[in-house]
Parts: structure tokens; sequence; C-alpha cells
């Protein structure tokens, strides 16, 4: 990958890629809104191909870069040392999962409420979603930054996955107050923990940045996006009745990954 981490230039690309993978959650509350709700083929193939491009590059492309980086910083025993990064990385967002009540968890089953506690529970499901975003803003930010050609697939993945965690915000919400767009609103601003994430790793980091700490931050982005296609993308698109159609969807993400990979130069 090159690395174009003090480039303006592509900063401002990498972070136009996470703005966008965080605002499709407004899309999702824009289906809300509108009254239309994506076929359950559709939504089932959808979250399928997400998952297929987020794991297949997880584990074909930036855990081999991160623990070849920590090799070329003479960290010893890269592989182990990747290894490690990666299940710290599906520690922190596991624990992230544990630490938000399973009411309002947007990687739980919905639960059947009153409607006394829509309100509460809308924004309390923006809470979380803006909490489980902010370390996949980052990992967007940081893929697109070393290698946009990487970045442009992934944020494309992120953004499927957010329309329905919108779509989580914005029922209760339209429910409880009657008001659709500002339900949409909400549901859009869930999603702007993404480059706020992206922003605040970006300087947290950004005097670290070198071969060792790019390699740690590739191999704990693979296993975030492990985690959140298993526990999340996988089984909500299983969840439609549409098995069939999450398998295809996953077979071909990750085809299409493959594919673009191999067309990469170099």
């Amino acid at each position: 990958m090159d690395s174009g981490f003090a480039d303006p230039q592509a900063i401002a690309v990498a972070f136009g890629l996470t703005l966008l993978a965080g605002l499709s959650t407004g899309l999702g509350g824009a289906i809300v809104a509108l009254k239309r709700q994506p076929g359950n083929r559709f939504l089932a193939g959808s979250l399928g191909f997400s998952a297929g491009v987020m794991v297949y590059i997880s584990f074909v492309e930036l855990l081999p870069e991160g623990i070849r980086s920590l090799g070329e910083a003479g960290i010893g025993r890269a592989e182990m040392a990747g290894t490690a990064a990666f299940f710290a990385g599906i520690a922190l967002i596991a624990l992230i999962d544990r630490f938000v009540p399973e009411d309002i968890n947007p990687h739980e089953e919905p639960r059947a409420l009153d409607s006394s506690r829509m309100r509460s529970v809308g924004l309390l499901t923006a809470l979380a979603i803006a909490v489980h975003n902010f370390p996949e803003g980052f990992a967007t930010f940081i893929s697109a930054l070393a290698d946009p050609a990487l970045g442009v697939p992934i944020a494309v993945a992120i953004a499927i996955h957010n329309i329905p965690e919108g779509v989580a915000v914005a029922v209760p919400l339209r429910q409880a107050s009657g008001d659709k767009w500002r339900a949409a609103g909400w549901a859009t601003l869930s999603g702007l923990t993404e480059p706020l994430g992206a922003v605040a790793g970006y300087l947290v980091l950004r005097p670290f940045l070198g071969p060792a700490t790019l390699g740690y931050c590739f191999a704990a982005i693979a296993g975030v996006m492990v985690f959140v296609s298993l526990d999340k993308l996988l089984p909500t698109a299983v969840q439609t009745g549409r098995h069939h159609a999450a398998v295809y969807g996953l077979v071909a993400g990750m085809a299409v990954m493959a594919v673009s990979l191999l067309l990469l130069p170099g």
C-alpha cells in the first residue's frame, strides 16, 4: 500500500469517504420517512455482499499488510504481534457491544416496546449506534488514507451496513413523535460519529504513525470488520428469511473484492 498520511489531498479524500459512509444512516432514516422498505431478498443480498467485502479484504489484504508492516518495523515475531492485534480489534468492538444494554443495542434482535418508551429508545439507539460507528469511522479513514483504491470498497461496505442502523433509529422516533423527517435527522446524526472517529483517531495517532503503528492498526481494523460482519451483517441478512440470497451476496462480495485486488497495479 502507498501511504499518504501527510498529503492534504489524500486526507481530504479519506475523510470524504468516511463522511459518506457515516451519512448513509440518513438513507435508512429517509427510507423510514418515505415509507419505503427494501425487499427482503435485496436487503439480505446487500448485507451479505457487504460482509463478503469486509471479510475478504480483512483476511486477504489488511491482516497480511499489518503483519508485513510490523515486520518492516523490526517487531519480533511479527505474525504473532499481528494476530494479537487482530483479536484485540475484535475484543474492542465486542466490549463496546457488551457495555450497551441489549434493549437498545443495534447488534441485538429488536424487542417489542410500548409507545411510552419509543422516544427514549430511539434516542438511546442513536447513541448506541454512534458509539459503534466511532471505531468503524477510524477503520474506514485509515484504510482509505493508506490506499484509496481499497478505501472505496470498504466505505461502500460500511455504508451498506449503516443503512439498517438508520432505520433502527428512525422507526421508534417516528412512531413516538409522528415527525418523520425529524426522525430521519436523528438517524443521520447518529452516523456522524464515523467522521468524528476518523478525525479523533488520526489526531491522536498522527505523531506516532509509522510502520509499527500502521501494522497494529491494520490488523486491529481487520478484527473490527470481521466481528461486525459476523455479529451484525450476516445474522441480520439471515433474519430476513432469505438465507440463500445472503450467501450469494456474501460470495459475490468476496468475488468482486478479489477481482478488484487482482486488477490493482503492482
